[in-house]
């Protein structure tokens, strides 16, 4: 198994289970560490290394593929040959090094929207811990210039928004996230608003249009990858039940009845669970579905939306294939399919366990049915695979299973986890600041101290921050914004790594070929060519001249 609790070559520790992602089945945002994602955020390419270098040896542990999964694929290399090197670049040696592989990637049909690492964040909506930590993870996905996405619900929750009429006329909370992005963000990335039941009531997409025109992408959402029912969070006041109820959201226990208000009040409930509703109840065939979601997509480029995504989560093949052709034929900028089963809010632990198709099933059939529309001459969507990425390894083969359709791919709660880890420690070392970044420390703990006792010290990529936004600036950026910047930088390197070694100096010049499979049944599934079959022709010709 490659990820066991306890990483000796890397010096890293889960504190729980770690998921096929490295990641934690559940990660705090309390967490003293220290996962290869946490320490990541602190010394960034460093961890692509064994610790204790020179007086250490190191062997891999996932030579053994078991069952179907991304770490059941492999990386293929080469030993000649160079693809998509830069301008003013040869196949010289020196010139072929990984710094020069071009990391940048697009998407879009008409409009494109550029990004400086094939990676986005998955959606950070209503959940309490996306808007406690967002100035982190807004402010450095705009310093790494990747998209970043305001989830659903957003609107609806923000006890100072005000409703006139039926429609949205004051969003505070959302215009500070969107705002937030702004403020830094170069010409790479974007902000993608996500709109779900409730939103689309409550004229969230005409909100965004009217205040901030074209800038905004937005998104449709079909579901996710965690769950397949609405949007979900949980509030202990009685009083905000009722707003929420109030807002139009389904909140259980029904916090109206006198029932519930006695119960609560006398201790016997002390949470409401608040719950976003189903979409396309109402239709009852493909064809239907069809017909409203080009309508949907009409409207929303009548109000100048000049770029439009939709997300879609792990349902099947049917719903995978409606995804797919409708967007394409709708000329969409972006398809992101979430694969089962994990999530970075509220989500019912065994439905998470249960319900829907695996990321790597469902990718592999992406690509499929990708391929068959592209076959027919049309137009295929970009797409952003999610479910489950976290290393710059996955990433790769995220990339290479769905190309050439892939442009990105999402990331969740990987990106999460620097935001969380820089909020503790500007907490500590600023205690003037703690509350207001939501610091769950009082100290370092020994993980971090040892690294040092100042920013400066502590973040390897703390200068380079300071270069882009300059000394004046730096005091504006939070921690989390630093540790996330860190991190990418780490996963940017590794990914370099990785392709300079399979020859692509290029996002869009990675393939399906760049990739094998470590067992017959991944093979299988994922139409990736065995590890042995893989140039075994080839290999044979030389074999036999």
């Amino acid at each position: 198994m490659r990820f066991a609790k306890s990483n000796d070559v890397l010096g890293t520790t889960n504190r729980g289970n770690p998921a096929e992602s490295s990641l934690c089945t559940l990660c705090r945002a309390d967490c003293m560490g220290q996962c290869e994602t946490w320490k990541s955020s602190l010394v960034g390419r460093k961890i692509l290394y064994p610790r204790d270098f020179g007086t250490v040896t190191a062997g891999a542990n996932n030579t053994t593929h078991v069952g179907v999964s991304y770490n059941s694929l492999r990386i293929q290399g080469y030993a000649y040959g160079a693809s998509g090197l830069g301008k003013g670049l040869s196949t010289d040696a020196d010139d072929c090094i990984f710094p020069n592989v071009d990391l940048t990637t697009e998407f879009g049909h008409k409009v494109k929207t550029k990004s400086r690492l094939p990676m986005m964040t998955g959606a950070l909506g209503s959940t309490f811990i996306a808007a406690k930590y967002w100035d982190s993870f807004a402010i450095g996905g705009a310093l790494v210039g990747i998209p970043i996405v305001v989830g659903e619900n957003v609107v609806g929750v923000d006890k100072e928004s005000e409703i006139k009429k039926g429609r949205i006329s004051k969003a505070p909370e959302l215009d500070r996230r969107i705002d937030t992005y702004f403020r830094y963000q170069d010409k790479f990335g974007g902000i993608i608003v996500q709109l779900n039941v409730e939103d689309t009531r409550n004229g969230v997409a005409e909100y965004v249009a009217e205040k901030y025109g074209d800038k905004c992408i937005v998104e449709l959402k079909w579901g996710q990858g965690a769950k397949d029912i609405g949007g979900e969070i949980q509030v202990s006041s009685l009083e905000y039940a009722l707003f929420l109820k109030n807002r139009g959201y389904i909140v259980d226990p029904d916090p109206s009845s006198p029932e519930v208000k006695k119960a609560f009040e006398k201790g016997a409930i002390r949470a409401f669970a608040r719950h976003s509703r189903l979409g396309g109840t109402n239709l009852s065939t493909v064809d239907l579905v069809r017909e409203d979601f080009m309508k949907t997509v009409d409207y929303l480029r009548s109000l100048g939306f000049k770029r439009i995504s939709l997300k879609t989560g792990s349902y099947g093949m049917e719903e995978l294939a409606m995804a797919i052709k409708f967007a394409s034929e709708a000329n969409l900028d972006l398809l992101t399919i979430d694969g089962s089963g994990g999530g970075t809010g509220m989500s019912p632990w065994n439905m998470m366990q249960s319900w829907g198709v695996p990321s790597i099933n469902l990718h592999a059939k992406a690509y499929e049915y990708g391929a068959l529309l592209a076959a027919q001459g049309g137009r295929v969507v970009d797409m952003s695979f999610a479910g489950g990425f976290a290393l710059e390894d996955s990433i790769f083969k995220g990339i290479a299973l769905g190309a050439p359709f892939v442009k990105l791919i999402c990331m969740g709660r990987a990106l999460m986890i620097p935001g969380f880890l820089g909020s503790n420690i500007e907490g500590v070392l600023r205690p003037e600041r703690k509350d207001a970044v939501n610091g769950n420390w009082d100290k370092l703990p020994a993980s971090v101290a040892a690294m040092g006792a100042t920013a400066e010290e502590i973040f390897a990529s703390y200068f380079d921050v300071e270069k882009r936004v300059g000394k004046n600036e730096m005091k504006n950026i939070p921690y989390g914004a630093i540790a996330m910047y860190t991190m990418a930088d780490k996963l940017a390197c590794g990914l370099q790594q990785l392709m300079a070694g399979a020859r692509k100096f290029r996002v869009d010049r990675i393939t399906r070929n760049d990739i094998f499979a470590g067992n017959r049944e991944t093979a299988r599934e994922t139409g990736i060519t065995h590890m042995t079959d893989a140039k075994d022709e080839s290999a044979k010709k030389i074999l036999m001249a």
